[in-house]
């Protein structure tokens, strides 16, 4: 795959899997594919579900600035706030040039930055770590560990992870959702989902108690292998934070498109 054709596949990968999440969250959740546009939005008090990319392909200054614009019309519009997506590697260096003043212009703040990446890196072994055992999310008991867990690892409250994944029945069945559990106690999770030909990862979050002991990498392995087991796909996508950025080079994923995330100004 070229550069560009990641960047496509990086930003396909998140308006299917996201689509599939935020519609299990909320049956009339906004999952409009506007003109140049992707609205993933459950309006929830979770605010992962609350999403919004661009999805033009070699976007010069002139569209971007247009695109942002629209893209907080949206944003403005709903209850709860959420974040925009942007793709850098879908841009052109016209737009990836004046990416920073369209998006202050437009009412956007830059939150943190990411990095999609992918590879055909399936199956991967199953892991062993001497601190921990995995236990697939079955139960609304897992949920609430599992949402605890993205709260305490992403500054959320405990409330609005809980409502954001308690009592999901797609996450308890299609997703191979895993808690790390050291004794009794879960210190990470990871998540993997068929998209589109792909085993797409997300949610990964280690306890901030039991960060750099290999607990997040594990975890991760453990759903990789799990989901590819039972899907036989060869290849995974993901869009890494910062923090977890360096671990997924050591499974076998290519980084590929710098990811912005935006909120709304204040």
């Amino acid at each position: 795959m070229t550069g560009f054709t990641e960047s496509i596949e990086s930003a396909e990968q998140l308006t299917v899997a996201w689509r599939a999440m935020v519609l299990d969250r909320e049956a009339d959740a906004d999952v409009r594919d506007l003109p140049g546009i992707a609205v993933r939005w459950a309006d929830s008090p979770f605010s992962f579900w609350n999403c919004i990319t661009l999805t033009d392909r070699g976007a010069g200054a002139d569209l971007l600035a247009q695109r942002l614009r629209q893209a907080v019309d949206i944003m403005r519009a709903k209850k709860h706030p959420g974040l925009l997506w942007l793709f850098e590697g879908l841009l052109d260096d016209e737009g990836r040039t004046a990416l920073a003043s369209a998006a202050e212009q437009a009412g956007l703040h830059h939150a943190f930055p990411g990095t999609g990446m992918a590879g055909d890196l399936l199956p991967v072994p199953d892991p062993v770590h001497p601190d921990l055992t995995f236990v697939r999310v079955r139960t609304d008991e897992h949920l609430e560990a599992y949402a605890d867990l993205q709260s305490h690892a992403y500054g959320f409250p405990l409330e609005a992870g809980r409502v954001g994944l308690v009592g999901s029945a797609y996450w308890k069945s299609e997703m191979y959702a895993y808690l790390a559990m050291r004794g009794d106690v879960p210190v990470a999770c990871a998540a993997t989902v068929a998209a589109e030909g792909r085993l797409f990862v997300a949610f990964v979050a280690t306890d901030p108690d039991w960060q750099r002991r290999g607990y997040g990498e594990a975890v991760t392995r453990k759903a990789l292998h799990e989901g590819a087991r039972a899907t036989g796909l060869t290849r995974a996508t993901l869009h890494a934070t910062e923090a977890g950025a360096p671990v997924y080079p050591r499974i076998g994923f290519t980084p590929n498109t710098p990811i912005h995330f935006y909120t709304l100004k204040e």
